[in-house]
Parts: C-alpha cells; structure tokens; sequence
C-alpha cells in the first residue's frame, strides 16, 4: 500500500485534486482509497434512519452492509482524535494507494497544495515531509525551492510523478508512529 498526504489550508484545492486524482489513479487499474480528516463535527447518518436510531441508543459501534457498500460508525464516548496511522490501520490492505486529506501535521510524505490567491502562506519549506507542491501559481511560491513543483490542474501529471516516485510512498505498518 502506497500512502500520500495532501496537505494545505482550507481553500488551496485540496478535495477537487484528491477528487481528480482518483479516477486518474482508477485509469491505470489502481485500487484507491482516501482518509479524510474532519475539522468539524460531522454525520454520515440521517435522522429517521436505522442506523442513527441505533447509535442514539447507544450502540458504541453500528456497522451497516449492503452488496454494494459498507459503513461503519463509532462514537467516541469521549472525545479522541485518532492519529492518521489508527485510520489507515482501518482500511483494507488489498488497495494500492490511499490519498490523506488534511492531517496537515502528520508525519507522512505529503503534497502542500497551494494557491497564491488564497493568501495564505505556503509550508514546504519548514515542513520536511513535504515531497513536492501542486499550485496553479508557481511564479509566486514565496520561497525558492528544490521541491518537484506540480501543475494542480493536471491531476494526470501528477498521477504520473506519484507513480514515478511510488516506492517512497510505501507504508510501513510496522514501523508507524
């Protein structure tokens, strides 16, 4: 399993590459998986519906299948925020790639998306598990920089270096912080 972080502030673009990357990813017989972090408190769940008339009784954890598809809930009876490593533990070790959205400040290799126009500062030179940056504005990067810079409209290209780059994205499971 290959695992790669996008990282940058709320606005850069993040969710439209990660959403663009995926069927690049798909188009070459990949099977792709996302974690995503949430700032907010959020609900996959409805009012009305089975599943949210379990947890509000209490169930610690609700699990709902179909051929399709499956979900599971938990509810943290108090609060926890589990670590990037937790979530990826979660998932099944037969997909070749996991793209991470936000964790920001975890310690897995990641891309800083960034957009000038946003107007917040960019973090590749003080974070070192940024591996390259996607940006629509690379003649504004504020900092001069080694780093692969990658066109962020181009999800193909950087489909293309994330392949070319796939061994350093392999994740350990053994050795995770």
């Amino acid at each position: 399993m290959k695992v790669v972080g996008f990282g940058g502030y709320s606005g850069s673009g993040k969710t439209t590459l990660v959403e663009r990357l995926i069927p690049a990813l798909r188009l070459r017989g990949l099977r792709v998986s996302v974690v995503k972090h949430a700032h907010h408190r959020f609900d996959i769940d409805h009012e009305g519906k089975d599943t949210y008339r379990h947890r509000e009784a209490g169930a610690f954890e609700v699990v709902v299948a179909s051929d399709r598809r499956l979900a599971l809930m938990r509810e943290f009876e108090v609060a926890n925020r589990p670590t990037v490593h937790q979530l990826l533990a979660e998932l099944d070790e037969g997909v070749d790639w996991v793209l991470v959205e936000g964790f920001k400040d975890s310690e897995l290799l990641k891309i800083e998306v960034w957009r000038a126009a946003t107007g917040k500062p960019a973090r590749y030179f003080e974070d070192d598990f940024i591996t390259a940056i996607a940006t629509d504005s690379p003649d504004l990067l504020p900092e001069p920089t080694q780093l692969p810079v990658l066109d962020l409209n181009d999800p193909a290209a950087v489909v293309d270096w994330l392949i070319s780059q796939g061994p350093r994205f392999d994740y350990d499971f053994e050795n995770a912080a």
